[in-house]
This record gives structure tokens, C-alpha cells and sequence, in this order.
């Protein structure tokens, strides 16, 4: 009697044992945790939302990082690119959100992500021909800009918060500069496992330090609801402004390449290369996450470079394992109480992890900025001008002040100040039919860029 060999799994596609996709998928968890609050914690932050209100940010953000990551993992026709990639709120749409958050609101926040959504969703069959417009000379100078972009937050985390009565109190950075130690130490003598979640150790151990200390007090947990959903447009009907709408599909264009970039990451990890078809899927399930966001009361979402280092480090390919991981998140978010402990963190506990968070995204940037050909002066000068003028408004913040509204709200942040400047100066001197001395010397037209 004739045997029928089962043909072998992909890597990618091996459901393992139920322990062990709890655990490798809580270590994803743990991983990206601190990353995935931090953009809610930042724009309530900006806004001066109430303790309740980013408690319900927090919830949010969780339920839908874990119905986007288990789309792109999972897929459903054409949407997912299924791959073991975990799905976050982007640190890009972090300086934008807060300045249309300050004009109009919340609604007005939520409308632009809807917007930026569907465009997603419409460009991504054609984005991956446009790829040669996205070269590591931009992308890598935009992830620079974002980092950097980041740690004035940071810093005001590090002082007490921004408008804090403590302001920069020698114990607030005191405490900051604890937290610090303590994630490097990790990071350094730590065993393996405890070394990946560095970042996470290090805001418990500070803020469980931060307690008896008087910096903050966990009171508003016991008021908070065991179990919650996040109901559509809690803060109010979305409002469409033309100026954020502009400056949210900026933001778009920035995610998908980061997304994109994340996605070609894995499939060489993973030995499963993504191919045009398969990444449009991906950008689509970004597109169609992102829209859920601004319905469900959350922002923005993007592939996050964490995981992928994840996959690296452990080897494990599966992509059950990050949906498992993606599982667990929507039950974070159905647990209000978890959102107010989140909440209760105290600023500088924040600052000395944001340090390592933000400067991780920055040195991504340089990481990838390091595969640049820099022979000539064609990409020094892309690379140059897009970071002086993403870091204008960061350090002068008041610089653009005069300026018409819809202008502001697109170069008053640096992160879309340098995206546009990094894109149309990469067209200037590597596309641009007569531009570069470089090129009119032999140079190929695509050499570094």
C-alpha cells in the first residue's frame, strides 16, 4: 500500500504547540508594548486629555494593534501579507496629530486618519512600482528625522512633563536617569529573554520605585471598568480639514514605506520574499487598520521594526506565533483597568524609556542611512538639507509662526518637513533626467540611492 507524503510546511506557515505560541507570542507582546502605548500616552499627553480619557486612548490603541496585527498575519483575501509582522501605532503621525489635535481636536484627528486610510488602501497596488522614489537615501533620512524628532518629548518626560508644577526637578530627572540605568543594565547582564523586553522591565521597576516615593498613585484604577469596548467615535463625530487631511496623507506615504521596508526585512528573515502582489496585500491591511483606528478612537498603523528584530533574534518564523500575539493584545484592550495602570505612569519613568525608544528609531535611521553610497555630493546634499529642515521646527518651534495654518500644520512638523524635502531632493539629484554631476561623469542614475 502506496504512502502519501504530506508536502513540508513553510517556516512561516508551522502552527506550533499551544505553549509555546503562548509564549513566543507574549514575548512579541512584551516587546512592542512600551512602543504601542507610547503614541496615545504622547498625543493625550499634548492635549491635556483627562486620566479617564487616556485610559480609553490606551484600551483602544491595544484592541486595534491586535485586529491589525492579526489581519496582516492571518489575511483575509487580498489584505494581509502573512508574514509574522506585528502591527503598532507610527511614531510618524505623532508631531502632525498633535498639531491638528490643538486646532481641532480629536475629531478633526480622527477624520484625517480615516482619509489617510482609505488612500492607503487605493495606492497600494501601484506603490510598489513607485518604489525606486523610496531608496534607503530617503527612507533612511526620514526614520533619522522621526528619531530625533522624538526625544524633545522625551526630554520633557525626563523634566516632569510638559506644564508640570515640578518642571525640572533634580528628583524627576533623577528618577528619569534611574530608569535608564536600569534598561541598560538589563540590556547588558540580563539573560536573554529578560534582555528583549529591557525596555518594559525598566518602566515597572520605576515606576514600582515611583510609588513609595510619591511620583505618582494608582487611585484611578479602582474607579476604571474590569471589562470595556471601545465604542465608535467616543470622542464625537469626525471632522475633515483640508489642511490635516494634507498633512495625514503625507503621513501615509511615510508609513507605507516604513511598512514596506519592514515587510521586504521579514520576507528575507523568513525566506518567504514578499513579492509585489503580496506587498500591496500588506499595505493594504495597513490601509484598511488604519481606517479602523479613526473609527475606533485610536491612530495610524505601521509595521514595527522591534518585532522584526524579534524574528532575527529568536528564529522563530511563524506567523501563528505574532498572531497568537496579536490575540493577546485585544484582550489588553478589552481590560479598561490595564489602560488607567498605563496611565498612572509617572512622566520621568516615561523619559528614561522614551530615550531608548526614540533613540533606537534614530540609530534605525543611521542603520540603514549606513547602505547609502555617499561618492559625490547627490546624496550628502539629500541627506543634509532634509535634516536641517525636519529639525528647523524641533528646535525652533515658533519658526513658522507667521505662516498661513494649512502651511503650519504640514512644516511644523519635522517629520513631514523632512519627508517632503527628503522625496522631492532624491527626485532633484538621482531622477531628474539632467541632474548631478556625479551622473554626467558615468555615474549610474540609481548608484546609492
Amino acid at each position: 500500500m502506496a504512502t502519501t507524503s504530506r508536502p513540508p510546511v513553510h517556516p512561516v506557515d508551522e502552527v506550533l504547540p499551544p505553549a509555546r505560541l503562548a509564549a513566543f507570542g507574549l514575548q512579541h507582546v512584551l516587546a512592542m508594548y512600551a512602543g504601542a502605548v507610547a503614541v496615545p500616552l504622547i498625543v493625550g499627553g499634548a492635549l491635556k486629555l483627562s486620566p479617564a480619557d487616556l485610559a480609553y486612548l490606551i484600551t483602544a490603541d491595544l484592541l486595534v494593534c491586535g485586529i491589525a496585527t492579526l489581519l496582516q498575519c492571518v489575511g483575509w483575501w487580498r489584505f494581509g501579507v502573512r508574514l509574522p509582522i506585528m502591527q503598532g501605532c507610527t511614531f510618524a503621525a505623532v508631531s502632525p496629530m498633535v498639531l491638528i489635535g490643538q486646532d481641532g481636536g480629536l475629531p478633526a484627528i480622527y477624520g484625517s486618519v480615516i482619509v489617510a486610510g482609505l488612500a492607503m488602501v487605493l495606492l497600494a497596488p501601484v506603490f510598489g512600482r513607485l518604489l525606486r522614489f523610496f531608496p534607503p537615501v530617503v527612507t533612511g533620512t526620514v526614520i533619522l528625522v522621526i528619531g530625533l524628532s522624538l526625544l524633545p518629548v522625551a526630554g520633557n518626560w525626563v523634566a516632569g512633563g510638559a506644564g508640570s508644577a515640578d518642571f525640572g526637578a533634580p528628583r524627576n530627572i533623577g528618577l528619569a536617569a534611574a530608569v535608564l540605568l536600569a534598561i541598560l543594565l538589563i540590556q547588558r547582564f540580563a539573560p536573554d529573554v529578560l534582555a528583549r523586553v529591557a525596555v518594559l522591565a525598566g518602566i515597572v521597576a520605576g515606576t514600582a520605585a515611583a510609588v513609595p516615593l510619591g511620583f505618582t498613585d494608582f487611585g484611578a484604577v479602582g474607579d476604571a471598568d474590569w471589562l470595556g469596548i471601545s465604542t465608535p467615535f467616543h470622542f464625537g463625530t469626525p471632522t475633515f480639514q483640508g489642511a490635516a487631511v494634507v498633512a495625514m496623507l503625507v503621513v501615509a506615504l511615510v508609513t507605507m514605506t516604513e511598512t514596506t521596508g519592514d515587510i521586504i526585512a521579514v520576507g528575507e528573515l523568513t525566506g518567504r520574499r514578499a513579492e509585489p502582489g503580496r506587498l500591496a496585500d500588506g499595505l493594504r491591511a495597513d490601509g484598511v487598520s488604519t481606517v479602523l483606528g479613526g473609527v475606533f478612537n485610536t491612530f495610524p498603523y505601521t509595521a514595527y521594526a522591534q518585532n522584526v528584530g524579534l524574528v532575527g533574534l529568536t528564529r522563530v518564523r511563524s506567523r501563528w506565533v505574532v498572531a497568537t500575539a496579536g490575540g493577546i493584545l485585544v484582550l489588553l484592550g478589552l481590560l479598561p483597568k490595564l489602560g488607567a495602570v498605563v496611565a498612572a505612569i509617572p512622566a520621568p519613568v516615561l523619559g528614561g524609556a522614551g530615550l531608548v525608544m526614540f533613540g533606537t528609531v534614530a540609530a534605525s535611521g543611521l542603520r540603514t542611512l549606513a547602505t547609502v553610497d555617499f561618492h559625490g555630493t547627490a546624496n550628502l546634499m539629500v541627506v543634509a538639507v532634509s535634516l536641517g529642515v525636519g529639525l528647523l521646527p524641533v528646535g525652533v518651534p515658533t519658526v513658522y509662526e507667521r505662516f498661513p495654518d494649512w502651511f503650519r500644520t504640514i512644516m511644523d512638523s519635522g517629520i513631514s518637513a523632512g519627508c517632503v524635502t527628503a522625496i522631492a531632493l532624491n527626485l532633484l539629484f538621482n531622477h531628474w533626467p539632467a541632474g548631478g554631476r556625479e551622473r554626467a561623469a558615468g555615474e549610474p542614475a540609481e548608484r546609492g540611492a
